[in-house]
């Protein structure tokens, strides 16, 4: 299925983010040349996990672990929840 056809299949929402977020989702996806919409949906689907019955990813650095660096190592820390 083409872009054009995809298109035609999704829903458009929307969602209240703080300006760092913002900055950091536009920072990511010129850095991967890549739409914020295209950014935003694989962050969803790994959040949320695929439609294929992929297990859901554990909130990265949810409750009180004492840790400080979780947004520092936010790739490091999904990496390893996607190899588990």
């Amino acid at each position: 299925m083409d872009a054009p056809d995809m298109l035609a299949y999704m829903r458009r929402t929307t969602v209240k983010i703080s300006d760092a977020l913002d900055a950091r989702l536009r920072h990511e996806a010129r850095r991967r040349n890549l739409t914020i919409s295209e950014i935003t949906r694989e962050a969803l689907e790994a959040y949320l996990g695929q439609s294929t019955g992929r297990r859901r990813l554990q909130a990265a650095g949810a409750g009180s672990g004492g840790r400080t660096d979780i947004s520092e190592r936010i790739e490091e820390i999904l990496a390893g929840e996607v190899g588990r």
